[in-house]
């Protein structure tokens, strides 16, 4: 895995919640995530979509956008969160995750691969 794109709506439950969840998943590997509300605000029902596209550019141009607006970062989140400056994707793989969460239990996160 490559690189995490996170639900993150900057709520301090919410991003806590995910944040251990995705330390679960990861294991201790780290990974570069970000968030793009920042960048696009809350798209509501269209965020999940725009933001899986947004995930698979950046595993296309192997540049991970930072997480616009995100000063410092809890030391309770634990995760490697791209911040300042887009940040070179180095090293090998080929899969990207994209959350989305929903109110009332509506999740997803997809797991999107590289095909040749």
């Amino acid at each position: 895995m490559v690189h995490v794109n996170a639900h993150a709506t900057a709520t301090v439950d919410g991003d806590l919640a995910e944040a251990r969840a995705l330390r679960g998943v990861l294991g201790g590997r780290e990974v570069p995530v970000t968030a793009l509300k920042g960048h696009l605000g809350h798209l509501q029902g269209a965020a999940g979509g725009v933001e899986a596209v947004a995930a698979v550019l950046t595993l296309h141009h192997g540049v991970v956008p930072p997480t616009v607006g995100c000063g410092e970062v809890d030391e309770a989140i634990g995760l490697d969160v791209v911040r300042g400056e887009p940040r070179v994707l180095t090293g090998a793989g080929d899969l990207v995750l994209s959350n989305s969460f929903g109110f009332g239990g509506h999740n997803a996160v997809l797991a999107l691969r590289r095909v040749a």
